[in-house]
């Protein structure tokens, strides 16, 4: 304990040195959070999202909706309604008397031109929306109404709080390249922070004290939103502990002593597993590799992970094992949860069972070196591969190495750099890789499914599918999800079922664990925070997620 409270002080002067130089303002006015910042603030576009400044799409851009996703909710944000009017009409209406931050009125030609840009300039991100969307009219200021050749349901229920709108008056102008690569510094939205200033270690946003939902949803509570860059997770814990730091999202080591030791340290859950569960990490297996594109190897290797170890060893208790599925335990994934294909086709952690599999399958120590051959009787030997620093990561794959020696799978990790781990993996050059990149909750497992088993197979797999697993019908399954109205849950259900069937029988990927939603807290300023006792906002802030739970946030804290 000793030891512990010592490096907390010394990292608390470090941090207090470190912004020591920085602009003070009234501290009761001005919220401190980190772990979404990285680099720089360098760039505020909001056609290039995960290039952004997090914070641009929330604070200062908005959505057509927000997504609560404890309630699994839909929120009507700029727009006050929306609903389907035939099975491939949407008709949205917009909130009167909302403002842009130069003044100009919001009307449904932003939201239409926020659409169209996308159909003129196919390289926008969201460009691919228009294979399924027919046109967008606009028959007066506050009605935006959308044909679908072939509506997605579950896709556009995603894109709806997910699409910043943009403002034509100001992108009408602009040339593709500012457009597409443009900075977009002193960015203009409707929401409910200012652009006001940077630096190389902070993005600052002040109150827009005119804006539009403080009718509606009351005034945020912080005059001030300071976000800093902060390198080091050890430098955040030591700047939570001082009060120096309000909210984390960073994976904080330590935390479930630390809570124990200190009052003022705020965390979702007050004890084990601490943190609200926001994505599913997966073990990738490159099933164009031999002997791993062997659908009979890869089940076995399912049953000889044990995640619950790492849990505890790695995670301190902060992480749950997954299901076999990798199903968020939420409301918004669980509805559609195929416990029968779970019950028939699923895997546990079971050593023996996983011994009994290869054997079956003929994978068997010929050779008597203490590590199976392939049934022709081959020697194989895999590497697991994630980042170098990732140091959590980094232990979890020691441990799957050491539990797939216990079943005599050569098995060893090792950590490149995040370049050449990257290159690799979408490249297809890896064995084994732990990757969690776009599993987060969402509105529907769909966005999960769409990345884990993208179809697209490309030279490089930038989005999902690292493995390169290919099953046409699982691919078709996919899309009659996204195809069927989310409101018919047992329609979903029954592709899921069938979704898992394949899924748990071939297991080209491994689900492991659900990553933390990182959430520490400073009560010594600001009260009043989410958790599991009051559960009002999802405490995110990361890039592209304020509109999931961190405006809401905003507007419940307290500093009294």
């Amino acid at each position: 304990m000793k030891k512990i409270f010592t490096l907390l002080v010394v990292l608390s002067v470090f941090a207090l040195v470190v912004f020591a130089d920085d602009v003070v303002y009234k501290r009761d006015e001005t919220l401190y959070a980190g772990g979404g910042l990285w680099a720089p603030p360098s760039n505020w576009n909001p056609i290039t999202p995960w290039n952004a400044v997090t914070g641009t799409v929330g604070l200062i851009y908005e959505t057509l909706f927000a997504y609560d996703p404890l309630k699994d909710e839909m929120i009507p944000w700029l727009a006050e309604s929306g609903k389907w009017t035939s099975s491939n009409t949407y008709e949205i209406k917009i909130r009167k008397g909302v403002r842009w931050h130069d003044g100009y009125p919001f009307t449904s030609k932003d939201v239409k031109f926020t659409f169209e840009i996308a159909k003129k300039y196919s390289e926008i991100s969201y460009s691919s929306i228009w294979t399924w969307l027919s046109k967008v009219e606009t028959p007066d200021p506050y009605t935006v109404v959308f044909t679908f050749d072939s509506p997605r349901y579950h896709e556009w229920t995603y894109q709806l709080y997910q699409l910043p709108i943009i403002p034509e008056h100001i992108w009408a102008n602009r040339t593709k390249e500012e457009i597409l690569s443009g900075s977009n510094e002193k960015a203009i939205g409707t929401g409910p922070y200012l652009f006001e200033t940077y630096s190389d270690d902070r993005m600052v946003y002040l109150r827009n004290e005119d804006w539009w939902g403080i009718d509606v949803f009351g005034k945020p509570k912080p005059k001030r939103v300071v976000y800093l860059r902060v390198l080091s997770n050890n430098v955040a814990l030591g700047m939570i502990m001082k009060g120096e730091l309000d909210i984390s999202n960073f994976f904080l080591p330590g935390v479930p002593t630390l809570k124990k030791m200190y009052s003022t340290v705020h965390t979702w859950y007050d004890n084990k597993p601490y943190m609200l569960s926001d994505n599913t990490t997966f073990l990738f297996l490159n099933t164009t590799k031999k002997p791993l594109d062997d659908p009979k190897l890869r089940r076995a290797l399912a049953f000889a992970i044990n995640p619950a170890v790492i849990s505890e060893k790695v995670f301190e208790g902060q992480v749950l094992a997954s299901n076999p599925v990798g199903f968020l335990p939420v409301k918004g994934w669980m509805k559609f949860y195929p416990e029968n294909a779970v019950k028939k086709y699923g895997f546990r952690p079971d050593k023996e069972m996983a011994k009994k599999l290869l054997d079956e399958a003929g994978y068997k120590d010929v050779n008597n070196d203490g590590f199976r051959e392939t049934p022709d009787g081959k020697p194989f030997k895999f590497d697991i591969i994630v980042p170098f620093g990732w140091t959590d990561w980094m232990e979890s794959i020691k441990i799957i190495a050491a539990q797939f020696r216990e079943i005599g799978i050569n098995a060893e990790a090792k950590f490149p750099d995040y370049s050449k781990y990257w290159e690799d993996l979408t490249s297809g050059k890896f064995d084994m890789a732990i990757n969690n990149f776009n599993s987060n909750l969402t509105a529907t497992p769909w966005t999960m499914y769409n990345w884990l088993f993208n179809s697209n197979i490309d030279k490089y797999m930038y989005n999902g599918n690292f493995g390169r697993y290919v099953n046409q019908e699982l691919f078709d399954l996919i899309t009659q999800m996204n195809m069927t109205p989310m409101d018919d849950i047992q329609a979903n259900k029954e592709i899921t079922e069938k979704i898992a069937t394949i899924f748990l029988n071939e297991m080209p990927a491994i689900p492991l664990w659900f990553n933390g939603l990182w959430f520490q807290a400073s009560t010594q300023v600001w009260k009043n925070w989410p958790s599991e006792k009051n559960p009002y906002a999802y405490p995110v802030t990361w890039a592209g997620r304020w509109q999931t739970g961190g405006v809401m946030m905003l507007l419940g804290l307290d500093n009294k």
